[in-house]
């Protein structure tokens, strides 16, 4: 006798709890995003349609702050991106490629552990080892706490795109007298791009959007775009901060959706 095939939407209340999950994560960010286009100084009082307060981000008087903020976010971002990229290809290839080894499995517990503890608690060790050896708060110092909580987010696509990949390509390559370098970077790597890009993006994205563990790490006078936001809402939420704040999400948004189909390309 066949077993019946589990059906979780067939259960009482699925559509409905699901509708309002939905609702509950996505009805404030719904709103912000229509606010930005209000012409009101007001955040509350509908008075039409406008693009005021999304020009105000670019000429108003806080945006050569916001502007410095955004420098900042995108340089950080596409730096421990890279970085981050690249430690965590390497991994991958060790952890799928490189057979057992002594120490695999902590290897591999060390890589996602930044994704099971809580990020206040990673932010706070942070901070802690950066006061413990003396090292200057600033650019760097957030520059490198995004490098180590961004591997294991690379890492996850970049593993299960190569997880994907047979091995008889590159023994293939070695029974025609290529190198093992030569198997990886015109055989392996190729093949592992899309996995390899996707990763990238999402590592971007988690970089740019980061506040809590920037908070902790900056330096006095460092802002980032995220806590540049947060300091301008500390003094009274302004349209302008709508409008900054939707286009965050907008593009996080777009880099998400291009990370998953990249990921999910076919060769």
């Amino acid at each position: 006798m066949s077993k019946a095939r589990f059906d979780v939407k067939s259960y009482p209340g699925f559509v409905q709890l699901t509708v309002l999950c939905l609702l509950i994560l996505y009805l404030p960010l719904m709103v912000v995003a229509v606010y930005s286009f209000n012409a009101s100084a007001s955040i509350v009082n509908w008075e039409g349609f406008s693009l005021r307060w999304y020009a105000d981000v670019f000429t108003g008087p806080e945006s050569a702050k916001f502007k410095l903020a955004a420098r900042n976010s995108f340089v950080i971002a596409i730096i421990a991106a890279t970085v981050a990229t690249a430690i965590a290809t390497l991994a991958a290839t060790a952890m799928i490629r490189g057979g057992k080894f002594r120490l695999r499995v902590l290897s591999l517990g060390l890589i996602s552990l930044p994704l099971m503890v809580p990020e206040i608690v990673t932010a706070v060790a942070t901070l802690i080892f950066f006061n413990s050896i003396g090292f200057e708060r600033g650019l760097l110092t957030i520059l490198l706490a995004h490098i180590a909580f961004c591997i294991p987010f690379a890492y996850l696509p970049i593993s299960a795109r190569m997880q994907g990949i047979e091995d008889t390509y590159e023994q293939a390559a070695l029974d025609l007298y290529a190198t093992k370098r030569q198997a990886f970077t015109r055989i392996l790597l190729p093949l592992m791009m899309p996995g390899i890009v996707s990763g990238y993006l999402l590592a971007f994205i988690i970089s740019l959007d980061d506040f809590i563990i920037t908070n902790f790490v900056k330096g006095a006078g460092v802002e980032t775009l995220p806590t540049a936001i947060f300091g301008a809402v500390k003094q009274g939420l302004k349209p302008n901060i709508m409008a900054i704040s939707t286009m965050l999400v907008g593009f996080s948004i777009i880099m998400v959706t291009v990370s998953y189909f990249v990921g999910k390309k076919d060769n």
